[in-house]
């Protein structure tokens, strides 16, 4: 069984090694932790305004995260999206679970578009984003108020309807 809630400090430690293992063992991004001190006090970065960070718990164990940054403007950006590769799939549904959570809180908050970046390699996440509406947008594009990561090659643009 998965649980999907909001981050709490008791997971950084199981929420770094999920991230890191994912970017750097699975995809050989060349990304460390000391390029990515938002994990380090997800609260302060990510949980502020309207935007939050959630965890998929299986036995208390983080296999999912994902995260909203709250850009202003009406505008969110998706970050940390990641899944473990064994809970990868439609058997589980982390990767739309956590997608439509945030898709419901962001509408929920006034968000008008989501906007998220990402690289080439990571097809199958570029595919899921594609399948979820997202289209793909030029970096010149994208709010001035989007917080770029140096790493990201593509970036993906959907409009949403805010829920009054």
């Amino acid at each position: 069984m998965i649980n999907i809630q909001s981050f709490e400090n008791q997971y950084t430690d199981q929420v770094v090694d999920l991230i890191l293992t994912i970017q750097q063992k699975e995809f050989q991004v060349p990304i460390t932790i000391n390029e990515q001190q938002d994990l380090l006090d997800i609260p302060n970065f990510y949980q502020q305004n309207h935007g939050d960070f959630w965890v998929a718990l299986h036995e208390n164990q983080v296999v999912g995260s994902i995260a909203l940054i709250d850009c202003g403007e009406n505008v969110g950006a998706i970050r940390k999206m990641f899944v473990k590769k064994e809970f990868r799939g439609k058997e589980f549904g982390i990767a739309q679970k956590l997608l439509d959570l945030l898709t419901s809180e962001a509408q929920k908050a006034g968000m008008n578009n989501l906007y998220l970046g990402t690289l080439e390699r990571l097809q199958a996440a570029i595919r899921f984003y594609i399948r979820n509406g997202f289209e793909a947008i030029e970096k010149q594009n994208i709010p001035s108020v989007f917080p770029f990561m140096a790493v990201d090659t593509h970036f993906f643009e959907k409009n949403i309807h805010p829920i009054s």
